[in-house]
């Protein structure tokens, strides 16, 4: 009910709308973005296309990479999160950052390594953006909040600083024509050795 209200009382820039999440929450961004699956109630047969061409670019925080039909998820992933086994980011042409742990990596969801979360990046059409952050985890250096039970052995202050910093470099960069942030932001990041980014 608040939405209208602000785009009402021009407190909203419907032009300027970007969505961002992590892990099954970046799955879910990706799908808005273009990503397609295969619906699991068609015995995978039928194509799943929820794009919405109101959201102008997007961030995925640790997201989820391809299930290559089920051949690189874990078992527990195969029978539990069928919907993972058939993500095609062929069709993800929106703008997106993706931001990886280089370290992340997952037994309980992939049968490979950190590389997965990389997967949006490198299956998607250009332009995207790939910031693996070094020695991070799953939650990035703390994403979920410091002093959760899942970031009690991935928390540091300094890594999600860093994500901060460029996340909101890239909104700037996507919704504002701010070039020169996100290359500033990209440059400080990638020269302090907290990791490295990628373009295409």
């Amino acid at each position: 009910a608040a939405v209208p209200f602000l785009v009402d009382r021009g407190g909203l820039d419907a032009s300027r709308v970007a969505v961002v999440g992590h892990s099954l929450g970046a799955h879910t961004a990706a799908v808005l973005l273009g990503m397609r699956l295969k619906d699991p109630a068609s015995d995978f047969t039928t194509d799943v296309d929820l794009r919405d061409t109101r959201i102008r670019a997007g961030i995925l925080l640790a997201g989820i990479g391809d299930g290559n039909g089920g051949k690189d998820l874990s078992a527990f992933a195969n029978d539990t999160c069928s919907f993972m086994r058939h993500s095609d980011y062929s069709t993800m042409a929106a703008p997106a950052l993706v931001v990886a742990g280089a370290d992340d990596i997952s037994p309980h969801l992939t049968t490979r390594g950190a590389d997965w979360h990389a997967d949006p990046f490198r299956l998607s059409p250009a332009p995207k953006s790939l910031a693996t952050i070094a020695d991070a985890w799953h939650c990035l250096g703390g994403i979920s909040g410091f002093d959760t039970k899942e970031t009690r052995d991935d928390e540091s202050p300094e890594r999600i600083a860093a994500v901060q910093r460029l996340t909101t470099a890239y909104l700037r960069k996507v919704l504002c024509d701010d070039s020169k942030t996100w290359d500033a932001a990209a440059a400080a990041f990638a020269e302090a050795g907290l990791g490295t980014v990628e373009e295409k």
